[in-house]
């Protein structure tokens, strides 16, 4: 059995965090303690029990999801995310012009947290490590903003754009348009990480506060 065919097959025993959509040949797969499932693992199987960092396809909610071709049930795939990052705790990334967040009411940046507890925040990848200037949102629950990992700031200039029409730059390839650079990475893992101790705590607190009632 090749290790690809391995790392789909079972999740690591020690693993702690859950990633949803992953590229075959993705990153995630190197790190500890991560649990990664690709298109042939398929995340729809995935039976929940980790936080999870959810990456659904995005082209079919883009700015330019008219020019898209998705496959059958692909859009669907997002709204399926979002139902387990409130269920299981954790983060979804899309780009900053996804239309997800209108369709499945999720708030936006400097909104209060919806019903689930689950909140918007902005990022530029740039500031994690990507060769272009990338903003995205994530939708987190589960893990309060107060306790969120310190989000880095990188000076300079990006090299490359994502479409190459930006002065000076460079249009990124396929895969440099799709990866997440291991800084965000490692980021988004820990704070699904995070998610898990915060509801941990909260479990201990509502079990004591039980016992003293």
């Amino acid at each position: 059995m090749k290790r690809s065919e391995m790392q789909s097959a079972a999740p690591p025993c020690c693993a702690s965090v859950a990633v949803l959509f992953v590229r075959a040949d993705s990153g995630y797969k190197g790190m500890v303690g991560v649990d990664c499932w690709d298109a042939d693992r398929d995340a729809l199987t995935y039976p929940g029990g980790m936080p999870v960092v959810a990456h659904p396809p995005c082209r079919a909610w883009g700015v330019l999801a008219h020019m898209a071709r998705p496959k059958p049930g692909e859009r669907e795939l997002a709204l399926w995310a979002v139902d387990v990052v409130r269920r299981e705790g954790g983060v979804l990334e899309h780009p900053h012009g996804s239309r997800l967040w209108r369709e499945a009411h999720l708030p936006e940046s400097g909104r209060l947290p919806d019903a689930w507890g689950g909140y918007t925040i902005k990022i530029n990848q740039y500031h994690f490590g990507h060769v272009a200037n990338k903003p995205t949102k994530l939708y987190v629950c589960g893990c309060p903003a107060s306790c969120l990992p310190p989000i880095p700031h990188r000076g300079g200039r990006a090299r490359k754009s994502m479409t190459g029409q930006v002065s000076g730059t460079v249009r990124c390839t396929k895969y440099e348009r799709e990866y997440t650079p291991p800084a965000l990475r490692a980021w988004l893992v820990e704070v699904a990480r995070r998610t898990q101790t915060h509801n941990a705590s909260a479990e201990a607190r509502s079990a004591r506060a039980g016992e003293d009632a």
